[in-house]
């Protein structure tokens, strides 16, 4: 069973980077040929994709955040980060990260953390 844990700052300043960490148990960010990917709920939206790690590494943005947007990770200890920079209270959201299965379907999803934007 692959869990996916979120953890970070749940309140952060406009102009600031956000950042958080996701935690993978029972299945390693690096098997072929899944992919990690970071989503985002704003209150009264729908859910956003911000951005994938495949297992090999390679990244993806969606081209409205890709500006500001900065996924990684570290095999070492099977996470994977997001970084969005200069954050305004339009960035305010629930913050979950996703497995991505080879036929692009999300499979496993964190609880998600609630990150706000405000001074």
């Amino acid at each position: 069973q692959v869990q996916l844990q979120e953890s970070g700052p749940g309140l952060v300043k406009p102009s600031q980077t956000l950042s958080l960490t996701c935690t993978v148990s029972g299945g390693s960010i690096t098997t072929s040929y899944y992919a990690w990917s970071w989503i985002r709920k704003p209150p009264g939206k729908g859910l956003e994709w911000m951005g994938v790690i495949a297992y090999d590494g390679r990244t993806h943005y969606s081209p409205s955040l890709k500006s500001r947007t900065s996924i990684s990770r570290d095999t070492s200890k099977n996470q994977f980060f997001l970084q969005l920079s200069s954050v305004t209270p339009e960035d305010t959201a629930v913050y979950y990260c996703a497995r991505q299965t080879p036929i692009a379907v999300y499979d496993y999803w964190g609880q998600g953390t609630q990150v706000t934007v405000s001074s």
